[in-house]
């Protein structure tokens, strides 16, 4: 069965279908700070530092809190997908970061020498990685004494009653990114690797008021990227008795956290 996090090429050539996606969280979440401003307030970043990013998409996190974050930082830009890296350093260089600089790689294999970053960080992708205990390990080697590795991933219940939804295509129905790179499975990983961690979660849930957005954001990978017109059919129908179900609005629990280390040195 394939899901969000299988079938990367296609997914991730460029942005297009992670967009709709990202609308969805962008237009619909109620939270006090924002997912990308409350990460950046929680990063250890102090000026000057080298920074990379791994997976790093179309640079949408860097573009949202460039002016909140220290000055003179060296940004480094990491991802498998040469399409979303371009996109990536396109936007990130005029952000006015003290230097850009990009490298398709591979989490599991990456192109820098030992101890070259300050921080380290892995927003929503190491669900995507098949060794994520080695992907964690490369990250480990690249940080330099002292540094830290920030990820971010999703827990199993995130938005579970919109994902159920997906049941229609033969889904299970919970947050496949939470289910391959959960809570349990990050602490354990960084926790084996560096000896430590702390975790927040972001403080947040939805209220989606859009039928249309909830059925672009689940048809945008498999297998609803290519189901029958008969179960897209089904799926337009379980959206619509949900939102009847909710007055017109779907309302959905998130779990999305935050985890840091810090390399000993």
């Amino acid at each position: 069965m394939s899901s969000i996090t299988a079938g990367n090429a296609e997914q991730y050539s460029d942005s297009k279908k992670l967009a709709a996606r990202g609308r969805l969280n962008r237009e619909y979440t109620i939270a006090e700070t924002g997912w990308f401003p409350w990460v950046a307030q929680q990063l250890p970043l102090k000026p000057g530092d080298a920074v990379l990013d791994i997976g790093c998409g179309p640079g949408w996190f860097w573009a949202s809190v460039a002016s909140e974050l220290p000055e003179g930082l060296n940004l480094t830009l990491a991802d498998l997908s040469p399409g979303m890296l371009q996109e990536g350093l396109e936007r990130c260089r005029a952000l006015g970061f003290a230097a850009v600089s990009g490298e398709q790689a591979d989490a599991a294999a990456l192109p820098f020498a030992d101890a070259s970053f300050d921080t380290v960080i892995a927003m929503h992708m190491l669900y995507h990685v098949a060794d994520q205990a080695k992907a964690i390990a490369e990250m480990h080697r690249v940080l330099k004494p002292g540094g830290h590795l920030a990820v971010t991933t999703n827990g199993a219940g995130n938005m579970r009653g919109m994902y159920a939804l997906t049941a229609v295509f033969g889904s299970p129905p919970y947050d496949p990114a939470g289910a391959a790179f959960g809570y349990e499975t990050a602490e354990r990983l960084m926790l084996a690797e560096f000896g430590n961690v702390t975790m927040r979660e972001h403080p947040a849930h939805m209220l989606i008021t859009e039928p249309e957005d909830v059925f672009l954001a689940l048809t945008s990978y498999p297998p609803g990227d290519r189901a029958s017109e008969e179960e897209l059919a089904a799926f337009r129908a379980a959206i619509s008795e949900a939102f009847q179900t909710g007055g017109g609005v779907l309302e959905v629990g998130k779990e999305t956290g935050l985890f840091v280390s810090r390399k000993a040195g």
